[in-house]
C-alpha cells in the first residue's frame, strides 16, 4: 500500500499595488463600514489615529477646526499623495479637505490601509 504522493504547496505572493490613483474614491466611505462607522460617530478620534497611522503628531487634526481651510488635511493628503505616487494636485487636496473633510479623512485612511496591507494571493500551481 505504499504509493508515491507528491503534495504541492500552495505558495502566497505580495501583489503591491503600483496604481498612480487612489484606491478608492471619495465618496466610498461604506466600502469599510467599520471605518465609516467610527468616523461617524467619532470623528476627532478617528482623525486623530489617522494621523497618527500616517507617521504624524497625534493632535495635528485639532488644527483643521480653525480657519475656513482645514491644514491638517489638506497636508496630509498631499503627503499621501507624494508616498504613493499618486497624481493630483494641492489645489485638488485643498477643494477636498475643505468641501468634503470626513470623506477626505476616511479615504486616506483607506489608502494607508491598503498600502500597508498589501493584498495576498494564494495559487494552488506550483
Amino acid at each position: 500500500m505504499s504509493a508515491d504522493v507528491q503534495a504541492t504547496q500552495p505558495r502566497a505572493y505580495t501583489m503591491t499595488s503600483a496604481s498612480r490613483q487612489w484606491s478608492s474614491g471619495i465618496c466610498d466611505c461604506c466600502q469599510d463600514s467599520a471605518l465609516c462607522c467610527y468616523a461617524c460617530w467619532c470623528f476627532p478620534c478617528f482623525a486623530c489615529q489617522t494621523a497618527k497611522e500616517a507617521g504624524e503628531c497625534l493632535c495635528l487634526p485639532l488644527l483643521d477646526a480653525f480657519g475656513l481651510i482645514p491644514p491638517m488635511a489638506t497636508a496630509l493628503r498631499a503627503s499621501i499623495r507624494q508616498r504613493y505616487g499618486i497624481e493630483g494636485s494641492v489645489c485638488s487636496d485643498c477643494v477636498y479637505a475643505s468641501f468634503c473633510g470626513p470623506c477626505t479623512w476616511c479615504q486616506i485612511s483607506r489608502e494607508i490601509k491598503t498600502r500597508q496591507n498589501p493584498v495576498v494571493f494564494v495559487s494552488a500551481a506550483a
